[in-house]
């Protein structure tokens, strides 16, 4: 006889989970209130979804900085290559970019949920468009779910509901709230993969400002603990961009620790190549204001950010800059400096840190050890990665053991 799951969420884990167990001989109906499945999925990666990195188990943990001990089983049985193998035997050509970022050939998040819907249909996976308010229990097991349209009668929910992130897919905090109700412990929520907000007013002078192939180091209470390369954006709150959101995984202490951001502007340039560049820009508009000697420096709107920062008084001629200013010039050129007070809210991130405690979870099965046959998967559980296909990963793995385990049938 075999076994009926529910699998409540119809995101990247909740469809894993559900192929899993039907693939494993479960009878499986997904809730999943939004009108179309794998809303934030279809959204990953500007649309063109990181769908995982190309790693084994040891590079996959390295890359998890918050209870990455838990995933060791999951990604033991279902890494980042088998992942990959998952998608191509699916028919979506995969192809491996900087930082072994896995994306589908043809840039389109749609290709990855459209192969997951079509395997869903193939297995005969039940879809209800309903929204789970409530589990049903008896005996410390779970029985079913109530819905708005009634109580469905179950041998095993699997919850994969999201975290808080990004609340219009409809990561609306259910999943938490009915782990919650059945006696489980949820850490507090917070953002991560998220933009910052400055402590003072630069950015907001900035804003709009993009600027590519630049250094980024991240001090907390004045100790690196992070260095990266690319693209950010200045905003009226703060900054953003794909370096940024790398950044904020780092960043996990505000309450107690101060964090500032260090943007190398000349990456390329060491400090005796800059000076260089420096003098030779200095010789041809020796005559001219300093304030008007870094058009072929900098981008026209960081200039008088600069020029107040660096304190050569703008109208000083450029023939009359010493060399210490200069060096001060250079050194601000290289650590253009900014004080971040605080991460954006978790709604504004792309992934939630915090969630359903890791030790009330078995991590081989992804079962409850507070309720028989409640299972959880993805961004659900209280497990967060840095960018670059981890998050995702985290999804597939842990929706894969936890469908396998749901459709066991138990001597």
């Amino acid at each position: 006889m075999s076994k009926k799951v529910l699998v409540v969420g119809g995101g990247a884990a909740g469809m894993m989970a559900a192929i899993s167990a039907a693939e494993r001989g479960a009878t499986v109906t997904l809730l999943e209130p939004n009108e179309r499945l794998g809303k934030k999925l279809n959204i990953t990666g500007k649309g063109r979804c990181n769908v995982t990195n190309d790693s084994g188990v040891e590079e996959l943990l390295a890359n998890v900085p918050h209870n990455g001990k838990f995933l060791y089983s999951a990604f033991s049985r279902f890494d980042g290559r088998d992942a990959m193998a998952f998608f191509e035997e699916l028919g979506v050509p995969l192809k491996v970019e900087r930082g072994k970022r896995v994306f589908p050939v043809s840039d389109r998040a749609f290709d990855i949920s459209g192969a997951l819907e079509r395997r869903l249909k193939k297995l005969n996976v039940s879809m209800l468009r309903r929204r789970a308010v409530g589990l049903s229990t008896e005996n410390g097991a779970v029985r079913g779910a109530e819905t708005e349209q009634g109580t469905l009668s179950v041998d095993a929910v699997i919850l994969a509901t999201g975290g808080v992130s990004y609340p219009a897919t409809g990561s609306t905090g259910d999943g938490h709230r009915l782990a919650a109700e059945a006696g489980h412990t949820v850490t507090p929520l917070r953002g991560s993969l998220v933009p910052l907000q400055e402590e003072g007013g630069v950015c907001a002078e900035l804003q709009g400002l993009s600027l590519r192939n630049v250094g980024l180091a991240v001090f907390e209470n004045d100790r690196k603990i992070e260095a990266d390369f690319g693209e950010l954006l200045f905003t009226h709150f703060g900054v953003s961009g794909p370096l940024v959101l790398s950044a904020s995984a780092h960043m996990r202490h505000f309450e107690k620790k101060a964090y500032r951001l260090e943007i190398d502007l000349k990456p390329a340039l060491d400090e005796g190549q800059l000076d260089r560049r420096l003098l030779a820009d200095f010789e041809k508009y020796a005559n001219s204001d300093f304030c008007n000697a870094l058009d072929d420096l900098l981008p026209q709107k960081l200039i008088p950010v600069m020029v107040e920062r660096c304190g050569i008084p703008p109208h000083q001629k450029v023939h009359d800059v010493t060399r210490e200013q200069r060096q001060g010039l250079l050194r601000l050129l290289k650590h253009f400096s900014i004080a971040i007070a605080a991460s954006c809210p978790a709604e504004d991130a792309i992934v939630t840190s915090g969630g359903v405690k890791v030790s009330e979870i078995n991590p081989h099965t992804m079962e409850s050890r507070i309720l028989k046959g409640l299972y959880f998967a993805g961004e659900l559980i209280d497990v967060d990665a840095y960018t670059g296909g981890f998050n995702l990963q985290i999804a597939w793995a842990t929706g894969r053991a936890a469908g396998f385990a749901a459709a066991e049938t138990k001597e």
